[in-house]
Parts: structure tokens; C-alpha cells; sequence
């Protein structure tokens, strides 16, 4: 067996889902496993209705609610049977029925909870692969829908969910493999629900998580991650255009570059498939052709110091400067105890003998922080700044690694710098207008050549 997840742009239409129905009848030998986020943008969508709603604007949700449900009803009825039509018909009255009553809801109490979140939320992956089952059923395939929500069994956090392993896995085994035996089996990913059965979320870009979750579950032999781009890039075409495919990358390397901003991978899609060793490719749903990115277990050997360069933009820097000359015992506690009681991550952090320069992507309670850290330290704030990420296996045994990377620089500032948290990465903090410049820059420094092995 093998898992296949396509994301939102893999099926965001009638043609996308077309595409993906020719892709996995190619592979029907190998038993696969679909995994689908919501058709397009419809996520953002559905939040969109449900926020009009607490805002008193039921009308406008209403109207929002009506172009959704024909956006669907256009795009799925082309490709489905006419003997499923009024099946199609029924799941999509039935899903917006839904809708309906939860926006009632919160314009009533004018208010969006955590767990109305989810339930709205969960609504795009849960028509999407309604309507892909359909869809390979239209294109000759014998196609059977689970709801993941009978078999991903999640903690109650609402909007954040954490799975509980010990009952998932076990639940998935017992479930999907005979199913998977006699006809395609397709879920929606990033939805799961309690031992209650209150549907939960396992985060944005949760999909790529449910695939690993699944695949682990059922010990697929890989996981195959469809996307609208070729796989890893050495940098990102968008910040600097030439970047190249990486053809094989380790799982400590893909997980640096995840969480530093390649946006091509979840950064907890990795580790249920670490755990089980099993390889996660990244392909392109529109150019089928292209072999990708393998991400393996362990370290792939290349003659290229580094493997690509991550950026994460809209940064702020929070500079902490102990009121006594020296940081007392404890101040460091006290700090990131401030930032964990409003459960804002920090990405980066760098220390001296008097303090605390550390980063952040998510400003929703700055000005809280900046106040309780005010009570123990002098607090600035800097804003417009980017981490540049330089992520190899190669970096932790090559002498002048710091060096070329600074030395390729040139005029750019660096406000912070981080090595040795992690031995695969070198990171550092530049002003936000310059990252075009300075990703250019890092790659002329270090791509000139190519190992034929690792790279395309």
C-alpha cells in the first residue's frame, strides 16, 4: 500500500481532479491510499462566511455560503456519473444544511469558538473527498470514501489537535488495509474527532500530517505528498528564481527546512514517518513526469556542503536586556515563561552576558509580551526583519562553512546569528528588504557546482 495526498490546488477543479484520478489509476497495483485536502481555497473560505456570521453580517454569510456550495456543485457535476448525481446532490445540501445551522449559531451568540472552528473548517475536507470518490468512480475506478474522523483520534484542543497514537494506529490497521485490498480508499485529511466523536483539526497544512499519520498507521511502504511544485528546491523560486530539484534529502534536513519556511511540507508531516521509516516523496500533481523529492531516514551523502536555503519572512526580533547589570538566576525561566502563557513560539535565540535577542512570526500578543517582559527587563522591538536558514548535513563537519555564508553576505547587515542547536543548520536574521539579495547571493556562493547524485 501506498499513500497519496493532494493538496488543495491538486483539486481545486473539475481538470485538477481529473488530473489526480489519472494519476492514481497509474499506480493501482500498489494498493493506494488517497488523502485530499478541501477543493481550493475553500478553507479560507468557509472561515470567511463563519467570521461574518460573528460579526452580524448573516446575510453576507449567507450570500458567501451560496457561491461556495455552486463552486462545488460546478466543478464536481462534470465529473460524476449521472447515476451519482443525486448522491452529489444530497452530500452537498447535507454539508451546507450544516453550515447553515453553524452560522445561525454563532450570529446568535456572536461569537467563534475553538470548537465551531473546527466544525467549520472541517467542512472542506469532507465534501472534497466525498466528491473525489465520485470522481474515480466517473473515471472507471472503484472508489470507496472513509471519514477520518472514524479512525484519526485526536486530544480535544481545538483547532490544534495532537493525535492519540496508541488509539489511532491500532484503528487504522484494523480499518483501511482490507478496505485498501478490493477498491481506492479516500479520506480527508486534517480532520479527526475525540473519543467523543467532537470533530477536531489538526492545524493548517494538517493534510500532509494526516498522510503520515496514515501511512504509519498502515505501514505503507511510502508516502507520496502531491503538490503544484516539482518537490524541495534548493531555494525558493519565489525569493530567487534557478533554484534546483534535490532529488533525495534526509528527514533532519526536510524538517530544518520545513519549519524555517519551505512551505512545500508541514513540518510535522516528518516525524510518524521517521518513526516507521518510511519515505515521504514530494511530487507534482501537474507535471506527474518529474520523479520528485525522496526524503529518507537517513543521511544522504552529497559533495555539496549544503542541501538548500530556507527564509522565514515577517519576522520581529524582541530584544530583552536585563534591568541588573547581570541576568539573575532564572531570567531566561521567566522570559520564555511569558512567551509560553500566550503560546507564541520563538523561532531563533541568541544570548550575552547582560540579554536576550530572540524571534517571532506570530505578533498576535506582542503587546502583552512586551508588557509582562517590561516587569523583569527592558524590552525593544524590531520589526521588517527575515530569517535566512542554510540547511545541510554537510555543515556540522566542514571547517569555513560560517565563513563562505558571511563572506557571500557582502554589505547585508545581520542583526542575529544561530549555529550549533542544530549541527544541520546556519541561521541568521537580515532586514526583510534585503532577502532577495542575500538568497541570490548564498546560492551563487554555493550551487555553482552540483553532486549529479543528489541534485537534478
Amino acid at each position: 500500500m501506498i499513500v497519496m495526498k493532494f493538496g488543495g490546488s491538486s483539486v481545486e477543479s473539475a481538470a485538477a481532479i481529473s488530473r489526480v484520478a489519472s494519476i492514481v489509476k497509474a499506480r493501482l497495483e500498489r494498493r493506494p491510499v488517497v488523502v485530499v485536502s478541501a477543493m481550493g481555497k475553500t478553507t479560507n473560505r468557509l472561515l470567511a462566511i463563519a467570521r461574518l456570521a460573528a460579526e452580524g453580517k448573516q446575510s453576507a454569510a449567507l450570500s458567501q455560503m451560496e457561491e461556495l456550495k455552486t463552486y462545488h456543485l460546478s466543478e464536481a457535476s462534470v465529473i460524476v456519473l449521472p447515476e451519482d448525481q443525486p448522491h452529489l446532490l444530497a452530500l452537498l445540501d447535507a454539508h451546507f444544511d450544516e453550515l447553515g445551522q453553524m452560522v445561525a449559531e454563532i450570529a446568535e451568540v456572536e461569537e467563534f469558538s475553538p470548537r465551531l472552528v473546527d466544525a467549520v473548517s472541517s467542512l472542506g475536507e469532507r465534501m472534497s473527498s466525498q466528491v473525489v470518490t465520485l470522481a474515480f468512480r466517473y473515471f472507471g475506478m472503484d472508489a470507496v470514501h472513509l471519514d477520518s474522523r472514524s479512525v484519526v483520534i485526536t486530544d480535544s484542543r481545538h483547532t490544534q489537535a495532537a493525535p492519540m497514537f496508541s488509539r489511532t494506529y491500532p484503528r487504522l490497521a484494523e480499518v483501511v488495509p482490507p478496505m485498501a485490498q478490493r477498491q481506492v480508499v479516500v479520506m480527508g485529511g486534517f480532520i479527526g474527532s475525540t473519543q467523543n466523536g467532537i470533530t477536531t483539526t489538526l492545524g493548517r497544512g494538517g493534510s500532509d500530517y494526516t498522510a503520515s499519520i496514515v501511512g504509519a498507521g498502515i505501514q505503507a511502504e511510502e508516502i507520496q505528498i502531491w503538490t503544484d511544485v516539482d518537490g524541495m528546491l534548493t531555494c525558493d523560486p519565489r525569493i530567487a528564481p534557478g533554484g534546483h530539484l534535490i532529488k533525495t534529502i534526509s528527514f533532519a534536513e526536510a524538517a530544518e527546512l520545513a519549519y524555517f519556511g519551505a512551505k512545500v511540507l508541514h513540518p510535522a508531516t516528518v516525524q510518524p514517518a521517521v518513526e516507521k521509516s518510511i519515505p515521504v516523496l514530494v511530487l507534482n500533481s501537474r507535471r506527474a513526469e518529474i520523479s520528485g523529492t525522496r526524503i529518507v531516514r537517513e543521511t544522504v551523502q552529497c559533495r555539496n556542503v549544503i542541501k538548500s536555503i530556507a527564509c522565514k519572512t515577517d519576522i520581529t526580533v524582541v530584544k530583552i536586556q536585563s534591568l541588573r547589570m547581570l541576568m539573575a538566576h532564572g531570567f531566561l525561566r521567566r522570559i520564555f515563561e511569558v512567551f509560553d502563557r500566550y503560546k507564541t513560539p520563538v523561532d531563533m535565540v541568541t544570548t550575552s552576558e547582560v540579554s536576550v535577542s530572540l524571534t517571532i512570526d506570530n505578533t498576535q500578543y506582542l503587546e502583552e509580551i512586551c508588557e509582562d517582559l517590561k516587569r523583569i527587563a527592558e524590552v525593544e522591538v524590531e520589526k521588517g526583519r527575515a530569517i535566512v536558514c542554510v540547511v545541510g548535513d554537510n555543515i556540522r563537519g566542514t571547517p569555513g562553512v560560517g565563513r563562505r555564508i558571511l563572506g557571500a553576505l557582502g554589505g547585508i547587515n545581520v542583526y542575529m546569528i544561530s549555529q550549533g542547536a542544530s549541527q544541520l543548520n546556519f541561521s541568521f536574521v537580515i532586514a526583510a528588504d534585503e532577502l532577495k539579495q542575500c538568497v541570490r547571493a548564498l546560492h551563487e556562493e554555493f550551487f555553482q557546482e552540483l553532486d549529479s547524485e543528489v541534485f537534478a
